[in-house]
Order: C-alpha cells, then sequence, then structure tokens
C-alpha cells in the first residue's frame, strides 16, 4: 500500500497578510495621526502652549459665538477631542468627520487675510482625512473579499 503525502502549509493569517500590505500601513499611518493630532490641539485649545489658538478666528465667525473668542476656542478643542477618539473607534465615520471639521476651519482661515498658507496645509490634512477615511472602508470591520 503505497501513500501519497501531500504538502500542505497553513494559510496565512490575514492579520500577518496585512501587516506587509502597503495599503493597510498606510491605513495604520492615517489613523493614529488623524486620533492623536487631533486630541493633542483640541486640549491645547485650553492651554494656549502651541499659540494663541483665538487669533485664529475669524471675527465675523466670533461675532456670531456667544461668548469670547477663547470660549469659542473651548468648544472647539472638545470638538477636536471628540473628532480624534472617533477615528479611533470608528475611522470610517471619523475619517470623513475630521474632513469636515478641516473644511469648516478652511472656510475660517480664509476669511483672515494673512492665514492662506494654513488653510492650504489644512487642505492637505483634508485630504489626508478622506483618504483615511476610504482606506478604513477597506481595512476596518468585517474583512472584505480582494
Amino acid at each position: 500500500m503505497t501513500s501519497a503525502t501531500t504538502s500542505t502549509t497553513p494559510a496565512t493569517p490575514r492579520r500577518a497578510v496585512l501587516r506587509n500590505d502597503p495599503g493597510y500601513q498606510a491605513f495604520v499611518i492615517l489613523r493614529t495621526g488623524f486620533t492623536v493630532a487631533p486630541i493633542l490641539f483640541g486640549l491645547d485649545k485650553f492651554a494656549n502652549l502651541l499659540v494663541d489658538w483665538p487669533a485664529y478666528l475669524a471675527p465675523w465667525i466670533n461675532d456670531v459665538v456667544p461668548g469670547s473668542a477663547q470660549a469659542a476656542m473651548y468648544g472647539v478643542g472638545v470638538i477636536e477631542i471628540v473628532a480624534g477618539v472617533v477615528v479611533g473607534l470608528a475611522p470610517r465615520f471619523g475619517g470623513w468627520l475630521v474632513a469636515a471639521w478641516l473644511g469648516g476651519i478652511i472656510v475660517n482661515l480664509l476669511s483672515i487675510p494673512g492665514h492662506y498658507d494654513i488653510a492650504l496645509r489644512d487642505f492637505g490634512l483634508l485630504l489626508g482625512a478622506i483618504a483615511l477615511a476610504r482606506l478604513a472602508q477597506r481595512y476596518h470591520g468585517k474583512p472584505q473579499s480582494h
């Protein structure tokens, strides 16, 4: 009686495959950045260590929101912290949330003379947030067939 031996290799775990996937690596980098940065910037709205944040609030917005510009920055800080947490927990939604928030920041900055360079930088961040949301569609949640 002869026996045929077949060589089988165990299937490579999905996690190991993903670690070597450049798209997945990009997703992890963007998810980490868009989780940490909004939280840190949001916290700094309460301390003003990085910059005098109220100076970045357009006068017309300051006229619309109740209270002082610094009080408005406290609200902005809370929103940014929440946005960072949402990216960490649900990047498919959080990426779009951060992109929308950055869109609002860009409108604000474009209405302040001398802040156009920062608006352009934030446009680049908006594109990164959209890329995160799109990558999260593929890499976060239920495994999808490729």
